[in-house]
């Protein structure tokens, strides 16, 4: 109780600039009985007692001391020691009323009663006329929570912090009421309705410039990032679709960053002494203002030289060429800040990424005769900086070592800059913490030459749970898969290390999965990757196991009469196709040409079991695949879920014994439907994938958009053009996601705005083709970059088609669609989306000689 006192005294302490003082009456009263007191005679009086009534959520002697007055003070009454007591309390704000009256006075000793009356307590905010997002933006700014008092001055400051709120988003004549009802359910408490009114966002009508020679205003207006005119057909007819759909609200905080702007625009076509000598913004009405700037330009400057002093690592001349800045050349100051601080390649990384973190480079004027600017680079380099401690905070999910062994960064190593950052990649490429919120943190100490670097993780969930339906030929297809990427397989047989139902900690990845028709169709797999395989080198270890078995549909489901019976009636059980595999692989990270590079080597076998099949070339028998998978992969990329830059290279090529050149049979007096023929089936597979991704804004920007190109090739050859194999060919069209596809031996490519399967290698039922090019290009925009999930939205353009062999190829024959969608990653179900594609060619097959035209693809657990 003690401390809670002490507390209520030091922030009463400091309310007096909040609170203000209401137009009550303070009466000074003489109860019945009390000698009458003569305001032309004060008399002096000591007082005996002091008694506080009125308010029971403070102990006495802590009311009494925000009086000022103490048993045993003299004070004369009437006097200012009493008027000045009152004067306290209403400083504080805590009170509605204040009275002070004495209940006994005998000889020269006085006895006081201290009335307050408590103001009320806040039991429960209503914001009425704002979104949620906004409501919890002004919860965390205001004051006006539950169980505080509210007063005069809280809720003035309310309706200020509301309104400069909604100024900064563009709502400059926004209306707030707070009002106070009792609430009749808490005495003393009170319900707090906070009714806002935005009205419509101020908006800039037009924006006017004076003084301006060297550059033009459209320039000028371009260079102001967030305050722009409102859109005019007439005069923006010619404007770039970003400049039409750009940001039209006026904000003061924005506005004077954009002045800065205009200096800045100067500044980087060599006008170093510009200013803004007067700007005005103008009502034009409640809806729209103008605004006029008026500019002094000054002359142009160019280089006169530039020299450096200080280096001692790196020689002039190089310093020179990283710098890129020559004499004669407008000297342009945007250029300089980047070539000395900001760019990937600028003169303070090329330090930094050798261990001079202490370093400094200061430009300085020497000479600014004319129109000309000397320039001096003092550079300190200061010592190479030694990491001392590696400090992980905030990992919660993985085992301590299992973190520190992705990083690049280790105690004893030189700093640099570009491992710091390559560890952060790393980090989020594992897809345990939230990639948006990787900032590391170097703490540098001068005085040793070391660094500490701290490294704070927010963990995030990261095994999925997938539950999907999809559409084939014989109905609707379920799907559940369950992957685990926090595996342990070292503590499988120790339940004491469990975390759920799984051990967890090593960063393992297990999968689970299985797909069912009913009768018609099952698939089930398992799949084990060990990306550190042995613990000491980043070498992948790869085990997976599958079956799959399709049944077939009888002929009468496809004759005229029977076509709309159901597929119960059509199951044919003497028709079947059912394949059994494994693989184990094994990969290496690489460091030439780069240690983004990764090889690695796979061995498959896959044995198909096909019983009166009819859609390969053979019907009957086993056929065993047994292959080399060699696969060359780069992975640069910086974010998993919403990549900003880097790419994609995949290039692999599968290879089967050429049995068909030792064997001694005589392929070409085979039929297709001998089984012997494709007992070992036998090709040769290439594949080439990229992916780049560009971003359209600075790093800085959180919500960054993106562009991103593909380009995907992919042939199936043969050793013996009499022994073509059945398998591995390409299932191209649609979603990717056809479950059949994969049980028949094929790989499935999505193309959207076409039918699955529909960009055939040939016009018939053999829906497959032995070649396949795709190109595709993105623009995507992030709406939601949150550990909980990713949510963002695409435009794309796609074109792709599929051949029957290798002489029909042709890369410029393709089939063309564009569209929008949306992808959402949830981290205990995966990637989702949701496109619409426009397919603009008739497609290969099933087209009946129209073009695609509209359809509608669904994602779930994998990206086209």
């Amino acid at each position: 109780m003690l401390m809670k006192n002490v507390m209520l005294i030091l922030f009463l302490a400091n309310a007096n600039t909040l609170l203000a003082q209401e137009n009550d009456t303070v009466k000074v009263e003489k109860p019945a009985g009390v000698p009458v007191v003569s305001y032309s005679s004060p008399k002096e009086y000591t007082i005996a007692g002091i008694e506080v009534t009125g308010c029971k959520d403070y102990d006495d002697f802590v009311l009494i001391g925000f009086s000022g007055l103490s048993v045993g003070d003299v004070i004369s009454v009437p006097g200012s020691q009493i008027t000045d007591a009152v004067k306290r309390y209403w400083k504080h704000g805590l009170f509605s009323d204040v009275k002070i009256s004495a209940s006994r006075i005998e000889d020269d000793k006085i006895w006081l009663e201290i009335h307050l009356k408590q103001r009320s307590r806040v039991s429960q905010v209503n914001y009425n006329g704002i979104k949620k997002s906004e409501r919890e933006d002004l919860e965390s700014r205001l004051q006006l929570k539950k169980g505080h008092q509210i007063t005069p001055n809280l809720a003035d400051r309310a309706k200020l912090v509301i309104q400069k709120y909604f100024e900064g988003k563009g709502f400059k004549n926004v209306d707030v009421e707070i009002n106070q009802t009792d609430d009749l359910s808490h005495e003393g408490q009170v319900i707090v309705d906070v009714n806002i009114d935005k009205n419509e966002k101020v908006k800039i009508r037009k924006i006017s410039f004076r003084g301006n020679e060297a550059l033009t205003d459209s320039e000028l207006k371009k260079a102001m990032k967030k305050t722009n005119e409102k859109f005019n057909l007439s005069r923006d007819f010619k404007s770039s679709l970003l400049e039409i759909f750009s940001t039209k609200k006026f904000t003061a905080e924005e506005y004077e960053k954009d002045k800065k702007n205009i200096i800045s625009k100067y500044n980087e076509m060599g006008y170093r002494d510009a200013v803004l000598t007067a700007d005005t913004i103008r009502n034009v009405n409640d809806k729209t203002v103008d605004i006029d700037i008026r500019i002094e330009e000054g002359r142009k400057y160019y280089l006169k030289g530039i020299t450096f002093v200080g280096n001692t690592h790196y020689s002039t001349d190089f310093l020179t060429a990283v710098l890129n800045m020559k004499a004669g050349e407008v000297y342009n100051q945007k250029k300089l800040n980047e070539r000395l601080i900001s760019d990937d390649d600028a003169l303070s990384n090329v330090y930094y990424n050798n261990g001079y973190l202490f370093f400094s480079a200061d430009p300085i004027e020497t000479d600014a005769s004319n129109d000309s600017i000397a320039l001096e680079i003092r550079i300190q380099e200061g010592p190479q900086a030694v990491i001392n401690r590696i400090i992980i905070n905030g990992n919660e999910r993985l085992y301590e070592d299992v973190v520190r062994r992705e990083l690049y960064t280790k105690p004893g190593m030189m700093f640099s800059r570009e491992d710091l950052m390559r560890s952060v990649r790393e980090l989020a490429q594992s897809g345990h913490f939230d990639p948006e919120r990787l900032v590391p943190q170097p703490l540098p100490n001068a005085e040793n030459g070391t660094v500490d670097i701290k490294y704070d993780l927010v963990s995030k969930a990261n095994d999925q749970i997938e539950f999907s339906a999809g559409w084939g030929q014989t109905g609707l297809i379920g799907k559940l898969s369950l992957k685990f990427t926090n595996f342990s397989m070292k503590n499988l047989l120790n339940p004491n290390s469990y975390k759920g139902i799984i051990p967890q900690g090593e960063g393992q990845t297990l999968t689970l999965s299985g797909e069912t028709n009913g009768r018609y169709y099952q698939a089930y797999s398992i799949a084990f990757m060990d990306p550190w395989f042995g613990k000491k080198r980043p070498n992948a270890l790869s085990l997976n196991a599958y079956f799959s078995r399709q049944t077939g549909i009888s002929q009468r489901y496809y004759d005229r009469n029977y076509y709309q019976n159901s597929f119960e009636q059509s199951f044919d059980p003497d028709q079947s196709f059912m394949s059994l595999g494994g693989s184990v692989g094994y990969g290496k990270r690489l460091n030439w040409p780069d240690n983004y590079f990764q090889f690695s080597a796979t061995l498959n076998y896959q044995m198909y079991i096909m019983k009166n099949w009819n859609s390969f070339l053979a019907k009957n028998g086993n056929s065993h695949n047994i292959n080399l998978e060699l696969r060359l992969q780069r992975n640069s990329i910086d974010n998993p879920l919403y990549t900003r830059r880097g790419s994609q290279l995949d290039l692999s090529v599968a290879l089967t014994p050429p049995y068909s050149l030792f064997d001694g049979k005589d392929y070409a007096a085979m039929d297709d439907q001998d089984s012997r023929k494709f007992k070992f089936v036998e090709y040769h597979k290439w594949k080439f994938k990229a992916k780049f991704f560009s971003p359209l804004a600075p790093s800085s920007v959180k919500r960054t958009p993106v562009l991103m190109t593909r380009v995907e090739y992919g042939f199936v050859g043969s050793y013996n053009k009499h022994k073509k194999s059945p398998f591995e060919t390409f299932y191209v069209g649609g979603d990717g996601m056809s479950g059949y596809s994969g049980a028949y031996g094929t790989e499935t490519i999505a193309l959207r705005g076409y039918e699955n399967g529909s960009i055939a290698g040939s016009d018939g039922p053999e829906t497959f083709g032995y070649a396949y090019s795709k190109l595709a290009m993105e623009l995507r925009y992030p709406f939601l970059l949150e550990p909980s999930s990713t949510i963002y939205g695409l435009v794309f353009l796609e074109a792709g088609n599929a051949w029957k062999d290798m002489k029909s190829f042709n890369p410029f024959d393709l089939k063309r669609s564009a569209g929008v969608g949306v992808r959402i990653f949830l981290p205990m179900i995966g990637l989702m989306g949701l496109d619409w594609g426009y397919g603009f060619d008739v497609p290969n097959y099933g087209g009946k000689g129209k073009r695609n035209g509209s359809k509608l693809s669904f994602v779930l657990g994998q990206e086209f």
